[in-house]
C-alpha cells in the first residue's frame, strides 16, 4: 500500500488536520515529519474541538500508530502534558511513538527563541518567530552541537552535553543578547531525566518501524507542519519556517526513502490567509476582510487574526510544481458563501510584465500586483452532501482550479465534522482510505 503525503500548499491553516484525520481512518499509521508544538492541528468530532500539537492527529483513531519522525523538535515537557491532555480526553496515546533521532527542545532554546525575537522584532526582515523554542532547536541541529532524544537514554552523554551546551548559551544569552535569565543545566538535567523515564517505552528507531509496516502493505500518512509557502528554500524567505514542509523533507524527516511515498495530496483553501509578516500578492483588507476572516476561523489560539486574500493560483500552483502533487483536498469553500463575486489570483504583474511563478526573493515578491479573473459566486453549500448536489457555479469554481493548476481536486470539505467531507473523483490510491 502507498505511502500517501498530505502537504500544506498556501502559508499553513489550510485545514491539514481534518484531511488527515479523514484519511487515517483507512491508515496504519500518520507519522509527523517535521516541526514542534509550535504547530496548531485542530480536528471537530461531533462538535468537540481537538488540538494537536506534536502529536500526530491519526491517533484519533484507536488502531492507528501515531510517530513523531526524526524531523521533528520534541520539547519532552509539552509532548507529556499534551498526551495526559488527550488521554483525559478519551484518546488512546499508547501507540506514539517517537524517533531516537528527533532533536529535543532544551530550556535554553526558549530563552533565546524570546530574545531573538526582540533583537528582530522592527528589523528588515522580521523573521519573528512563535518562542517556543523551535527556531534555536534547529539552529543547533544544523550547527551539529543539539541534543537529541537517544541522548535522554544514556544519562550520562545526556548530562554532559547539557553541561555543555548550557555553558556556551548562557554566555549568548548574557553577552549577545544582553538577557538576565539563564539556564541551569544541573536542573534541566534533573528534569528531563524524569522526563525520559516516561518517555522511554515510546521511543525507538521509527524510520525501521515505518520501513517495516510499508514493506508489509501497511497504509501510512506523512503529515507535516506548516505549507509550502513557509519552506526555507521554496517559500517567502525569510519569512518562513525552521525545518522542511515540503515532499522531500518528508521522507527526509521520517527516516524512509523517496519511494516510500508513492501519492501527495495538496490541502488548499478557496482562499488564502497568513499568519505573521511576509509578501502577502492577494491579501485583501477593510470590512470584506474581517468577514471572510470571521466566517473562516481566521484565528490563532492566541486570539490573533490571520491576514486574509482571495485564492492564488500562482502560489498553488508553483506548490503543486514543488511537491509533485496528484490531487487537491479543497477546504473552506463555505467560507465565501453569499459573495456575488469571487476573484483568482492568475497571475502576477511585475514592472509591467505578467509572470506565472513566485519569485525568489520577498523584496521581489512583495512589489507583485495580483492579475485576478473574476467569477460568480454560490450560494449556501453546507446542506450539500456530494459533488453532484453542488450548484453549477460551485463546480466552476473548483474546475477552473483544477485548470490553472493542472491538479485535480479529489477531496472537498463543506463543513465541520468528517461527514462534511466528500470525495469528487475516484481514485486507486485513496479507495481504501477514509473515515466513514
Amino acid at each position: 500500500m502507498p505511502g500517501i503525503a498530505v502537504i500544506g500548499t498556501q502559508w499553513g491553516d489550510e485545514g491539514k488536520a481534518k484531511i488527515v484525520d479523514f484519511l487515517a481512518g483507512g491508515a496504519d499509521a500518520v507519522v509527523r515529519t517535521s516541526g514542534g508544538n509550535n504547530a496548531g492541528h485542530t480536528v471537530v468530532i461531533n462538535d468537540k474541538r481537538y488540538r494537536f500539537s506534536s502529536v500526530p492527529c491519526g491517533i484519533i483513531h484507536p488502531n492507528v500508530l501515531g510517530i513523531i519522525g526524526n524531523g521533528s523538535a520534541v520539547n519532552p515537557a509539552e509532548l507529556l502534558a499534551e498526551m495526559d491532555r488527550l488521554r483525559a480526553e478519551g484518546f488512546y496515546v499508547d501507540n506514539v511513538r517517537i524517533s531516537w533521532r528527533a532533536h529535543l527542545v532544551m530550556p535554553y532554546h526558549l530563552i533565546l527563541d524570546s530574545l531573538m525575537n526582540e533583537v528582530h522584532e522592527g528589523g528588515d526582515g522580521d523573521p519573528a518567530s512563535a518562542r517556543y523554542g523551535i527556531r534555536p532547536c534547529y539552529m543547533d541541529k544544523i550547527e551539529r552541537i543539539g541534543i537529541r532524544v537517544c541522548d535522554l537514554l544514556q544519562p550520562e552523554v545526556f548530562a554532559r552535553k547539557v553541561r555543555r551546551n548550557t555553558q556556551m548559551k548562557n554566555r549568548l544569552i548574557t553577552r549577545v543578547y544582553g538577557g538576565v535569565k539563564q539556564a541551569d543545566a544541573e536542573q534541566t538535567i534533573k528534569e528531563y531525566m524524569e522526563y525520559a523515564e516516561r518517555l522511554a517505552p515510546y521511543i525507538t528507531d521509527t524510520g525501521e518501524l515505518l520501513e517495516d509496516m510499508l514493506d508489509s502493505g501497511k497504509r501510512v500518512i506523512f503529515e507535516g507542519a506548516q505549507a509550502t509557502m513557509l519552506d526555507p528554500d521554496y517559500g517567502t524567505y525569510p519569512f518562513v519556517t525552521t525545518s522542511y514542509p515540503t515532499i522531500g523533507g518528508m521522507a527526509i524527516g521520517s527516516g524512509v526513502g523517496l519511494h516510500a511515498i508513492e501519492h501527495s495530496l495538496g490541502v488548499i483553501k478557496a482562499y488564502t490567509s497568513r499568519a505573521g509578516k511576509g509578501p502577502f500578492p492577494t491579501e485583501i483588507f477593510g470590512e470584506g476582510a474581517q468577514t471572510l476572516r470571521d466566517r473562516g476561523n481566521e484565528y490563532e489560539p492566541s486570539g490573533q487574526f490571520r491576514r486574509v486574500g482571495w485564492f492564488d493560483a500562482v502560489a498553488v500552483g508553483y506548490a503543486a510544481r514543488v511537491n509533485g502533487l496528484d490531487g487537491f483536498a479543497l477546504t473552506k469553500m463555505n467560507a465565501l458563501r453569499d459573495m456575488r463575486e469571487i476573484q483568482i489570483c492568475t497571475g502576477y504583474k511585475l514592472n509591467g510584465e505578467i509572470i506565472k511563478t513566485v519569485p525568489a526573493s520577498a523584496e521581489v515578491m512583495a512589489q507583485c500586483e495580483p492579475v485576478y479573473e473574476t467569477v460568480p459566486g454560490w450560494g449556501q453549500i453546507n446542506g450539500c452532501s456530494s459533488f453532484e448536489e453542488l450548484p453549477d457555479r460551485a463546480k466552476y469554481f473548483i474546475r477552473r482550479i483544477e485548470e490553472l493548476t493542472g491538479v485535480p481536486v479529489l477531496i472537498l470539505e463543506l463543513g465541520l465534522g468528517r461527514n462534511k467531507i466528500i470525495r469528487t473523483r475516484d481514485v486507486s490510491w485513496l479507495a481504501d482510505m477514509g473515515t466513514d
